[in-house]
């Protein structure tokens, strides 16, 4: 391990921002991407991540490590302490005057913080606790705080973080504690599920009003209180490093929504950043691609009343490579529909491809006033390309359709291959970043 000395914060701010593209516990990965001289912007590595308010508003956060030193050695990790790479760590000074310089400059909105381990988990945390304490109580910075909670620190660090962070998260990495073992040998399912379940805990007591779930605190100068994890918590798992199918990955998925309450599960597609004999190799089909299928079955355990076993199963473990996971169970079920939008209920609208949450409230509001055709639908923003299959308006279909289900599948198909040749051709949209901005720290 090649530990720097005497670094500018600028080029720790560089090693530190790049160390942390990895982690996508946000709604965005890194880019690396130059203008040539010829536009307006130049990104690097990566440094902006995006998260949403309650509101729906997408804010900006700086995203890095506290550290990229780390006395584990996990094989899928490119800060794992058998690489010989730059090793850096900021002070929390450092990290406040960071996040202060670039909210003032209008860049961001909040922190994202995540760490490798240095020395111990505790005394990581204690360095990370330091840190937000000081933002929140010295600089009186009130803006989104995302903090990784560290596996095997101690309960006492983890609540103490928990009141001065708005949400935290700790990564479950890999979905299987055989995986983990193999993986992963420093770490244990057990120092990872155990502060889940305080923080959960901590959570519950907040919403059932209980004492325990609040502090009191000095804002201004006035004594006010302090929410436990207000913006509740996420985990991340790596998906394609090991052999696990689909079906297992979503039933963990499952099991953390209903027994830790997350708010999100995230999934990090594999990439062998080590390129060593010890890394494991890709397996299943475009990683990206998977990851895009788990995020989209991931909405419809969450938003659209679906459970695991409904989309998938032992026979038929892993998600359509063609088709996306709604279209795929709505073709295997063809004796469901099609369905009438005048006298379906909210439920059994959302589980028609092409009719989300929001345009699913709006059939059910609209119809109360009048009949409602294909050209209400589309206003009301039913993809009809994929909902015309379906349904009907006034027992009548929008074309003259056999209900078989080769052919629908076909069709559906066509519809979402640009899509899936964006995913697999890694031509969508990626993160912005903080660097090579021409801006001074």
């Amino acid at each position: 391990m090649e530990i720097q000395q005497n670094m500018t914060l600028s080029k720790k701010l560089k090693i530190l921002t790049d160390a942390a593209k990895y982690d996508v516990a946000c709604t965005s990965s890194g880019v690396d991407r130059s203008n040539h001289g010829q536009g307006i912007g130049d990104t690097h590595a990566c440094g902006i991540c995006h998260t949403f308010a309650s509101d729906g508003r997408c804010v900006s956060l700086l995203k890095i490590l506290f550290t990229n030193e780390c006395i584990y050695d996990c094989k899928y990790c490119i800060n794992r302490k058998s690489n010989d790479v730059p090793r850096v760590s900021f002070t929390p000074d450092e990290v406040c005057r960071l996040t202060i310089e670039f909210y003032r400059r209008n860049y961001i909105e909040g922190l994202f913080l995540s760490s490798g381990i240095l020395k111990s988990p505790d005394f990581t945390m204690s360095l990370i606790y330091e840190t937000i304490w000081k933002l929140r109580n010295q600089y009186h910075f009130f803006g989104y705080i995302h903090v990784k909670a560290i596996p095997g620190a101690s309960p006492e660090i983890i609540e103490r973080v928990g009141f001065v962070a708005d949400r935290m998260s700790i990564n479950l990495e890999l979905p299987t504690k055989e995986s983990l073992q193999q993986l992963a040998p420093n770490k244990n399912f057990k120092n990872i599920v155990t502060p889940m379940r305080q923080i959960q805990n901590g959570i519950g007591n907040r919403i059932s009003d209980n004492k325990q779930g609040y502090r009191i605190i000095k804002k201004n100068g006035k004594k006010t209180m302090s929410k436990f994890v207000p913006a509740g918590q996420s985990t991340q798992m790596i998906i394609g490093a090991t052999p696990e199918t689909d079906y297992q990955l979503m039933t963990v998925t499952e099991s953390m929504y209903k027994q830790f309450q997350m708010k999100r599960v995230f999934y990090s597609a594999f990439v062998d950043v080590n390129h060593n004999i010890d890394a494991p190799a890709p397996i299943g089909p475009n990683p990206l691609l998977r990851e895009h299928r788990l995020y989209q079955a991931d909405w419809l355990l969450r938003y659209y009343g679906f459970t695991v076993k409904e989309l998938l199963n032992e026979q038929y473990p892993n998600f359509n490579v063609v088709l996306d996971p709604k279209c795929d169970w709505a073709v295997k079920h063809l004796e469901k529909f099609p369905v009438e939008i005048m006298t379906a209920d909210y439920y059994t609208l959302l589980r028609v491809p092409g009719i989300g949450v929001k345009s699913a409230g709006r059939i059910t509001s609209a119809r109360r006033y009048g009949v409602l055709d294909f050209s209400s639908l589309k206003k009301m923003g039913v993809v009809l390309k994929r909902a015309a299959y379906f349904i009907t308006c006034g027992g009548k279909m929008m074309f003259p359709l056999k209900m078989d289900q080769d052919c629908i599948a076909r069709a559906l198909a066509d519809t979402d291959r640009k899509q899936t040749y964006a995913i697999e051709n890694d031509t969508t949209y990626k993160q912005m970043t903080l660097m090579d901005m021409g801006v001074r720290v």
